[in-house]
């Protein structure tokens, strides 16, 4: 049973991975940790365009993928890979069990090896293709966090599966046609789709699980060129006063540092060193950054009306942008290459293109522009889905609502 299970899966699976994979064949070098790095924190800020999460024709192949992990979970599952690192010329008996989880999943063709312990460039392209449909940098080798997406049972893969099935459903009937953007909360990335297809993928930032991105629909409508950041009640509460407090001990002023203004009720701009931290003052206060380098919004803030305070915008720090794990952010999200993405949302809007949008980034100038149309969004929560192709794609239950434990939220 198990081995119809990994022949049909395997004829669907990796043709399709190494289509949707551009580095399946890329070797990674193993001799050089930096270039490793190099290669992971590219991968992660520049994902391949790929097909759009909420395609309606998802629905059918992640039923397809259903009806395969039920056969899966049926016959036991697969075994967890030992805690070993294991990359590329590496023999040892856990490669064995390796080949074993990857032909379940479909990304290495069932059938014995010659050398079943030997980690030679057959595994090594299977685990670069598993890496990629599991929102990893397709490096090769499987180190802890591939080793912990590998070990979440069959079982719990099932259950996501369900769950996206039936998030995917809900957007049938919205995304056939036209221009939407969706963030993917579990992925960190943002799509710009037109027609069905993904024009732009984009790496982003959301919200950490403490301040989580919420799940909405809205309408994009405007974009803030260079604009003030108006600090939200949260950060206000949970970060500014804090280290305010903590600040004033050592005898320096956060406003000061940060270059934040602090204003009363009445509007009125107030002096920072008027200011007690250790009182309920700062908390009747509201506070802004002028645009800026240290701005934290970046050149361009991206609105859209909602009742959470929250919007996608860009950010002067692009580190975070390279990492595997994203989620830290107060719930807004950060976009990667955002000129890109605010280009296209202002197509066909007189005197406006992408040399316009970096032109904005390098004059400072302070400028609100409206669309000519809003483009439809949705901040999404899809951790597993199959596209067309018959690949099947998963990430980790960032915020635990797949109701399966930590598990495949741990990596």
């Amino acid at each position: 049973m198990l081995a119809t299970i990994a022949t049909g899966m395997a004829t669907a699976g990796p043709a399709g991975a190494q289509q949707w994979n551009p580095f399946a064949d890329i070797s990674s070098s193993t001799s050089n940790p930096s270039s490793d790095i190099d290669f992971t924190r590219r991968w992660q800020a520049n994902p391949p365009p790929g097909y759009p999460t909420l395609s309606p024709a998802n629905l059918a192949a992640t039923k397809k993928a259903i009806e395969r992990y039920e056969e899966i979970v049926k016959s036991g599952g697969w075994d967890p890979i030992p805690p070993i690192k294991l990359a590329g010329g590496y023999n040892d008996p856990s490669v064995q069990i390796l080949r074993k989880r990857l032909q379940l999943s479909g990304e290495l063709e069932s059938g014995e090896a010659w050398m079943p312990q030997q980690f030679d460039y057959s595994v090594e392209k299977a685990v670069k293709r598993f890496q990629a449909t599991n929102g990893l940098a397709p490096t090769g080798i499987v180190d802890k966090r591939t080793r912990a997406a590998l070990n979440v049972s069959a079982k719990s893969r099932l259950q996501q599966l369900k769950k996206g099935h039936s998030r995917i459903r809900e957007y049938v009937g919205k995304t056939k046609k036209g221009k939407y953007v969706v963030v993917n909360i579990p992925a960190a990335q943002i799509e710009a789709v037109e027609d069905d297809k993904v024009v732009s993928r984009h790496a982003g930032v959301v919200g950490k699980v403490s301040r989580k991105s919420p799940i909405l629909s809205s309408s994009i409508h405007e974009l803030n060129f260079n604009p003030v950041w108006r600090l939200p009640p949260t950060v206000v509460s949970q970060d500014l006063i804090p280290k305010g407090r903590q600040m004033e001990k050592a005898g320096k002023d956060v406003l000061v540092k940060y270059g934040i203004d602090a204003y009363d009720g009445s509007g009125r701009k107030l002096d920072p060193e008027k200011i007690n931290w250790r009182s309920s003052m700062p908390h009747g206060l509201s506070y802004r950054q002028q645009p800026g380098k240290e701005n934290p919004l970046g050149f361009v803030k991206i609105n859209f009306h909602n009742s959470h305070s929250v919007y996608l915008h860009d950010t002067p720090s692009d580190s975070l942008f390279g990492r595997n794990f994203r989620a830290a952010s107060s719930g807004c999200v950060r976009v990667h290459n955002i000129e890109e993405l605010a280009a296209w949302l202002l197509e066909g809007k007189e005197g406006w293109n992408k040399s316009q949008v970096i032109s904005m980034r390098e004059t400072g100038e302070s400028k609100n522009v409206r669309l000519k149309a809003p483009v439809r969004l949705y901040l999404a929560y899809i951790t597993a889905w199959a596209t067309s192709d018959g690949v099947v794609q998963f990430r980790r239950d960032l915020y635990g609502k797949d109701g399966v434990g930590n598990e495949a939220g741990s990596y």
